[in-house]
């Protein structure tokens, strides 16, 4: 029987990459998003991947929604093996000049989506003792950066709720399991229809990833969900060390530099559509990727390292003594 999972936040980014690399790994997918034009393209790509679709239309900020399409699904698709929470918003601006009803959106969507898609899947799972649920994180769950104070705290609290989480499945002996994936800056639409009031154009912080890596790295660990976190990315690996080692250092780096590296050179339109409210692919279909295809890297050879660990470890190992041998040949020489 095929294995089914659900995709929050799936009709554009990282969650349609996602709907895309699922059903191609052979999962029946459920697609829950805002979006009618990005939804429904979305059930197209995986019915054209010869799997089952369906599509939902459902605000994650909404808890008794999540529940009923929970139930939905696996009354048409069956059990759910997979649960990935990943729909988001937010609002670039300096933390004085977001409205509180705006950061409370944020805060709904983006920390209270997980908790309440969480929810609605361990209602099902805990009783079969069976499942993986996947947050998409981020390297600002751990390090916060300036203009994304709404989104850096719901991160936050999105890695604090799945450590409680995780420590009270391990408790039970659940054969539950709930990982989490923090991601790099990625190339997705979010940056043309998310709500800014900056003066110029909002744009990941470089080095910029492609949507379909970060879809690899959640396919993956929903596969081997039993290891509690990832990392994906080279910069995510630096940010998250760096913030662990000099916290008080990248707090004055991101001071000078963290204003200039979100911004391009083009002025805002402040009169574009935003999705904090309303969604913006009703009629349009903005796909996985945004504007920044130029500038994004289509691999990681961080996050290959870490899916072949192994390998990556021989290499090492044969690096090192490679290396120590070059050095006794050079000591040899010039005993000579």
């Amino acid at each position: 029987m095929p294995q089914v999972a659900v995709i929050t936040g799936a009709s554009a980014g990282v969650g349609r990459a996602c709907a895309r690399v699922f059903a191609g790994a052979g999962y029946d997918v459920a697609l829950l998003a805002r979006g009618d034009a990005g939804l429904e393209a979305a059930a197209k790509e995986v019915d054209s991947a010869g799997r089952r679709s369906l599509a939902l239309k459902v605000d994650t900020a909404d808890a008794d929604a999540l529940d009923e399409a929970a139930a939905r699904i696996e009354q048409e698709l069956g059990p759910i093996e997979v649960w990935v929470n990943n729909a988001m918003t937010t609002v670039f601006a300096p933390f004085t000049d977001i409205e509180a009803e705006e950061f409370r959106r944020v805060t709904e969507v983006t920390y209270l989506g997980f908790v309440y898609g969480t929810n609605a899947a361990l209602s099902r799972m805990l009783p079969r003792d069976h499942g993986a649920i996947v947050q998409v994180g981020s390297a600002l769950a751990y390090r916060g950066i300036p203009l994304q104070s709404a989104y850096c705290g719901a991160k936050h609290a999105v890695q604090g709720f799945t450590e409680s989480l995780r420590c009270e499945l391990l408790h039970r002996r659940s054969g539950v399991n709930v990982t989490m994936v923090q991601m790099p800056a990625l190339n997705t639409p979010q940056f043309s229809w998310v709500l800014s009031r900056l003066p110029k154009r909002a744009q990941p912080v470089p080095p910029i990833y492609q949507p379909e890596v970060a879809a690899r790295a959640v396919l993956y660990a929903a596969r081997h969900p039993r290891r509690r976190e990832y990392w994906v990315g080279g910069s995510t690996a630096a940010t998250l060390i760096a913030n662990a080692l000099l916290p008080g250092v990248l707090d004055r780096y991101l001071g000078r530099t963290g204003f200039s590296s979100q911004q391009t050179a083009q002025p805002e339109d402040s009169g574009r559509p935003a999705n904090l409210w309303e969604p913006v692919d009703e009629a349009t279909d903005f796909g996985p990727h945004g504007e920044f295809d130029d500038r994004a890297h289509a691999r990681s050879v961080q996050w290959w390292c870490t899916m072949h660990r192994e390998a990556t470890l021989s290499i090492a190992v044969a690096a090192a003594v490679a290396a120590r041998v070059v050095r006794s040949r050079g000591r040899s020489r010039r005993r000579r």
